[in-house]
């Protein structure tokens, strides 16, 4: 299959349209952003690795019933997924308090949940990717009730089978962050990536960071965090 025009150029992915018009292909670069895109540089040979483990969650999920834009990896960087028209939210599930949440709630990072947290956020980031409540995404026509119920259950599902397998890893699954997509028939899908660049993933033992934490905040050995992580999962 081939590229036949770039639709889009995000942050860290391009996607090509081919010459099915409900596939495209997505090709990972190594360019690393934060805050918006306020932080820029480059974590080597992260288009590979977040493919790879992208693409082996994805199917995985496929597995436990989620459905995913998954169709088939064609190189190390590049896979072909399902065309969607992604729903403009971000669905963040939080199992342990970081980042964001620390900082408005005052509460310390490391603090366990009794239960997981999900948040929406709108996917625009020109107005920092604001957060949204239900009544927000329902009056504003972002999504209806029935598709908040999915996309709510479908994250829980993905936060307990991905949480258990990397336990069994030595990885923590502190956070992160999902986006759906809708096909043409209006089915849908698990989209977007899963990776250390959209989840924080913390050494079961020491809780070293083994995410893209380590480029936010300057914490040094990135790409050995990256590594490591698809060391224990995929290169076993």
């Amino acid at each position: 299959m081939e590229k036949v025009k770039l639709m889009y150029q995000g942050k860290a992915k391009k996607v090509y349209q081919t010459e099915d018009e409900n596939l495209c292909i997505v090709d990972y670069t190594d360019s690393a952003t934060a805050f918006n895109g306020v932080k820029k540089g480059t974590i080597t040979n992260k288009g590979a690795i977040n493919n790879q483990l992208s693409n082996y969650f994805m199917k995985e999920l496929e597995e436990q019933g989620i459905p995913t834009h998954f169709v088939e990896q064609i190189s190390e960087r590049e896979t072909i997924v399902k065309k969607l028209k992604i729903i403009p939210l971000e669905v963040i599930v939080r199992n342990i308090v970081a980042g964001s949440l620390s900082k408005r709630l005052g509460i310390e990072e490391g603090f366990e949940l009794k239960n997981p947290i999900i948040e929406f956020c709108y996917k625009e980031d020109s107005l920092n990717d604001p957060m949204l409540n239900i009544s927000h995404i329902t009056t504003l026509e972002i999504a209806t009730k029935e598709e908040i119920d999915l996309l709510t259950d479908y994250s829980l599902k993905i936060n307990d089978f991905i949480k258990k397998e990397l336990l069994d890893k030595g990885i923590i699954l502190v956070d992160f962050k999902l986006e759906f997509g809708k096909d043409s028939d209006n089915k849908i899908y698990l989209a977007d990536e899963i990776s250390p660049d959209t989840c924080r993933f913390w050494d079961s033992e020491t809780r070293k960071k083994l995410d893209k934490d380590r480029f936010r905040r300057d914490l040094g050995q990135v790409e050995d965090a990256y590594q490591e992580v698809i060391s224990r999962i995929i290169n076993k």
